[in-house]
């Protein structure tokens, strides 16, 4: 089930933050922001497109692909499963 996966994915993205990597504290909260919205999209199963979190989340990873790679990759998994669901 692809909810499940993104749901996998976000809760190693918490992880990953609990560890406490180098961030900035607007980055900290714009990561904050985008998984609220992604924990909303998963509580509402909808199917309906919602490009803004998928644009949100690509945005993300270009953020922080040069200065915290792991971060960007468990982003990246989150966009493939958000595409995945049709979201």
């Amino acid at each position: 089930m692809p909810a499940r996966d993104l749901q996998e994915q976000l809760n190693t993205l918490r992880e990953q933050l609990e560890q406490n990597p180098p961030l900035s504290q607007e980055e900290r909260g714009h990561l904050h922001e985008l998984m609220a919205q992604i924990e909303a999209q998963i509580e509402l199963e909808t199917q309906t497109q919602n490009t803004s979190l998928a644009d949100n989340v690509n945005l993300a990873v270009e953020r922080f692909e040069l200065e915290h790679p792991a971060l960007a990759g468990t982003l990246r998994n989150i966009v493939q499963t958000l595409g995945n669901i049709g979201i």
